[in-house]
């Protein structure tokens, strides 16, 4: 009984180091690939079982400090009519970048 019980335990274990580095993996592709995969997940398991906060923070952590230089970046502009990048924009003109949700 204590042998059953022991195998269980590991079994367990195992089962939450497989989800824990699945779940990892999956925050470190592409937004796009990302969505497509936790689709899957139910929340209760990937917000309330594993720790999804602390592998977020460091998945999509990035590597730039305070006082780097923004990265280039090129976007289609919202009628499409061009392309406008950030290197682009920056020889002409100051640019502030603000990231947030407007809906």
């Amino acid at each position: 009984m204590r042998k059953l019980i022991g195998l269980t335990l590991v079994g367990l274990v195992l089962l939450y180091a497989v989800l824990c580095v699945g779940l990892y993996a999956a925050m470190r592709q592409p937004p796009e690939r990302f969505g497509a995969i936790m689709k899957y997940v139910p929340e209760t398991v990937a917000f309330l079982v594993l720790p999804f906060r602390p592998f977020w923070m460091v998945a999509r952590a990035g590597n730039l400090n305070v006082g780097d230089p923004a990265p280039d970046f090129a976007l289609p502009a919202m009628d499409h009519s061009h392309v406008v990048s950030l290197s682009s924009e920056y020889r002409t003109k100051p640019v502030v970048l603000i990231f947030g949700s407007y809906t």
